[in-house]
């Protein structure tokens, strides 16, 4: 592996907080609480999925957070793996967050950017039976409806573009478009909290009705909250994107760990008066059918105009949570390239605007086939699934760590150990294996028309292959 440049310490503490919550809060928050409501059909079931998720998203921050400040070097999980696992898994890591997990999470919330806009206009779509009569067949995934929704995926096409011919030309120019994004975001979360409260045209009573025809009972209400975990904590992910800057963070033993911790629970403060202010403007069966729940909830207390201004405010949102990503993902792939682990040319830096032109353009192809496949909750599902896989694999490497590197400097420690991370490792575990029991069956019992968890765990692994291959011919020119 080439010698790792080193970046200046640069990111001080507070900055550090910042960087976490804005990595954050992205487009799950306005769209989830609806799924949530449809799965759980109670307020106080909703407001326990969000604790839940929060608390183990916050265990396994905590693991991320020793290693972090044990090894504070840029790459993240990418250098994690390799330390952990050797130079196989850590490609398989590098690969899938350009197969799965970065390019399906652009996807996903540029989706929801795409949904939001109909308020506005309706996108033109085709007759059922046009949608179904194109259907590809995956062997053991499912089966992919390229037709269905088809303007909200044009749409969604045509912004990821937008957002990669910016970052293609100047990657300045993308963090410019970045800091009018966040303010629409604080604006947004703003008058949905505030707005909604002080509107006093909701009702206290709906935190305490739930709609007996959608609660669930027995282990169907285990499946159903496993489903809303699951949607809970693709609104959580993102905290450890500071971990990938760990090289340039100022003090990174003290300021990483607590920046992760603090940052998170800020943000699951937020979310939770986010729903909260939504589940007092709308009963809990009205959120499960709303497919704007938040501008359905601003159109409730301000009115069609009120509605519009907050469906224009999360558009604005969202789009900042896809530029960052359309920014930022594709230097992961640029670098595998220069390491020869993908195709040389995905490596070349653009000769006159200095950006990793090849790879950005490598990106939005691949998303563009991404959005085709699914709509938001498909994407989300997919990557979150992957996200928690290689979690689960980075909460046992702190045991092999611990036992591989005893003598090393860990200027922070798991609180717990070891109990704490057997904890968040069985939670873990479990949350996996009801995951995947819930896609199959649902695609057993005809619910579903693709398996969400495996489709992303395919992806995955076509890496494999590929690590031989750049590995043999790594080999070769040696």
């Amino acid at each position: 592996m080439p010698e790792q440049q080193s970046f200046n310490r640069t990111i001080g503490y507070s900055t550090a907080i910042a960087i976490v919550i804005s990595s954050v809060i992205g487009s799950g928050i306005f769209m989830r609480p609806a799924e949530m409501a449809g799965l759980l059909g109670s307020p106080w079931l909703i407001f326990l999925a969000w604790i839940i998720a929060g608390v183990f998203s916050i265990f396994t921050i905590m693991v991320i957070a020793e290693v972090g400040a044990m090894m504070p070097a840029t790459g993240g999980q990418y250098v994690f793996m390799e330390k952990m696992y050797g130079r196989f898994w850590a490609y398989l890591y590098g690969w899938a967050n350009f197969a799965v997990i970065n390019t399906a999470a652009g996807a996903g919330i540029t989706f929801i950017c795409a949904q939001y806009l109909e308020y506005f206009f309706k996108l033109p779509r085709f007759s059922p039976e046009i949608e179904q009569s194109v259907m590809l067949h995956l062997p053991f995934v499912g089966d992919i409806l390229p037709l269905e929704n088809f303007g909200v995926k044009m749409l969604t096409v045509f912004l990821l573009f937008i957002s990669t011919y910016v970052a293609y030309r100047s990657t300045k120019l993308g963090g410019v478009v970045q800091v009018v994004f966040t303010v629409a975001k604080v604006l947004a979360i703003g008058l949905l909290i505030g707005g909604l409260f002080a509107s006093g045209k909701g009702d206290y009573s709906n935190f305490i009705t739930e709609d007996a025809t959608i609660k669930p009972a027995g282990f169907a209400l285990l499946i159903a909250m496993v489903a809303a975990c699951n949607g809970a904590l693709q609104a959580l992910d993102g905290a450890y994107q500071i971990v990938y800057m760990a090289g340039e963070v100022k003090n990174p033993g003290k300021s990483l760990p607590r920046s992760l911790i603090l940052g998170l629970l800020v943000c699951m403060i937020i979310y939770m008066l986010v729903t909260a202010s939504m589940v007092y403007m709308l009963p809990v069966h009205d959120m499960a059918s709303s497919k704007l729940v938040a501008s359905d909830a601003a159109k409730a207390a301000f009115g069609i105009i009120g509605g519009g201004i907050i469906a224009l405010l999360i558009c604005l949102s969202v789009l900042g949570a896809t530029n960052a990503l359309v920014l930022c993902a594709p230097r992961i792939t640029f670098a595998m390239a220069e390491e020869r682990a993908f195709p040389a040319w995905a490596g070349k830096m653009h000769p006159k605007f200095k950006t990793p032109g090849n790879a950005l353009v490598l990106h939005f192809i691949w998303m563009s086939i991404l959005v085709i496949s699914g709509s938001f909750i498909i994407l989300a599902d997919m990557y979150i699934f992957i996200v928690w896989t290689f979690n689960l694999m980075i909460i046992y490497g702190l045991f092999i760590l611990r036992k591989k590197m005893p003598d090393a400097e860990r200027p922070y420690k798991v609180w717990g150990y070891p109990w704490m991370p057997l904890l968040a490792l069985f939670f873990n575990a479990f949350y996996l294996v009801m995951v995947l029991y819930r896609d199959i069956s649902d695609y057993i019992s005809g619910k579903t028309h693709i398996m969400n968890s495996v489709f992303g765990l395919v992806l995955t692994a076509l890496g494999i292959p590929l690590y031989w291959y750049f590995k043999t011919r790594q080999t070769k020119q040696a």
